[in-house]
């Protein structure tokens, strides 16, 4: 079989690609990008990226989706997790719960309710036997806000470790991704593993061992180096394969191989 690439996140769901899913998805294919997953940020979108999964499944690449509810949404569910949210980790497209997690950057919903949804979420992928899609940001100043502390602490209270997931666009240092290597999660890098200044990064994806890795997009954000301050879409995913490959001195096929089968192992989708 072809190994392509696989863009283990992104949000084709979003205003920024509304009536041009089929384009964007030629040219994921063209690039080389033979497997995406949506990532969904609350019920609505999570109905969305079951729709889109099973309506543009035939382009000639794979739609995984998954279902939850971003932290900037965490306020919508606070009084609890909908049941016809729950019900959609059911349906034959998701393949995760997510993306979930802390966001003390922008603080769009409440530090506590955020700590609440995202156990809460935590709570149903275990009982629907999927992993997690874990979204991450510091505090503009870490003192005033560290996400992958609190995380790493909810996480290993909640038994994140029997369900499993990743750490998506990976934006921590060496000790953050040892400590969710350590609980046996994947770490995701995006766009700003290309970007010059986030030496920080690259020394974090030449950490992580090549069968915990995955690479995304995140698009329609983080466009990579070439395309900074642009709309990004899955086919600039190989942008990031190449300069992981680079911080890691291997070919990037036997990198795309990789990402591949840790897919695989993480979803469970052959």
């Amino acid at each position: 079989m072809e190994i392509g690439l696989f863009d283990s996140h992104c949000h084709l769901d979003m205003e920024e690609f509304r009536g041009s899913v089929e384009g964007v998805l030629q040219r994921a294919y063209d690039a080389g990008v033979r497997r995406v997953l949506l990532a969904a940020c609350d019920e609505m979108s999570s109905y969305e990226t079951i729709r889109i999964a099973g309506a543009h499944g035939n382009a000639g690449v794979e739609i995984w989706a998954a279902a939850g509810v971003h932290p900037h949404d965490a306020s919508g569910v606070a009084g609890g997790l909908p049941e016809e949210l729950t019900d959609l980790s059911a349906n034959r497209h998701v393949v995760a719960i997510g993306e979930m997690g802390l966001d003390y950057y922008y603080d769009n919903s409440p530090r506590d309710v955020q700590a609440r949804v995202f156990e809460w979420q935590i709570a149903w992928a275990k009982r629907a036997k999927k992993p997690i899609i874990v979204h991450l940001r510091n505090a503009e100043k870490r003192a005033e806000g560290d996400a992958y502390r609190d995380a790493i602490r909810i996480m290993k209270r909640a038994g994140a470790s029997c369900c499993g997931g990743v750490i998506h666009c990976f934006s921590g240092e060496v000790d953050d991704a040892r400590a969710a290597l350590d609980l046996g999660f994947y770490i995701s890098f995006a766009g700003p593993i290309t970007y010059p200044k986030v030496v920080t990064l690259r020394e974090a994806a030449a950490f992580v061992p090549l069968d915990r890795i995955l690479c995304e997009t995140d698009s329609p954000y983080l466009a990579p180096q070439s395309r900074r301050g642009k709309r990004n879409e899955p086919a600039l995913v190989r942008e990031v394969y190449e300069k992981m490959a680079e911080v890691r001195n291997i070919p990037l096929d036997k990198l795309a191989e990789a990402v591949w089968q840790n897919a695989e192992n993480l979803f469970g989708c052959v």
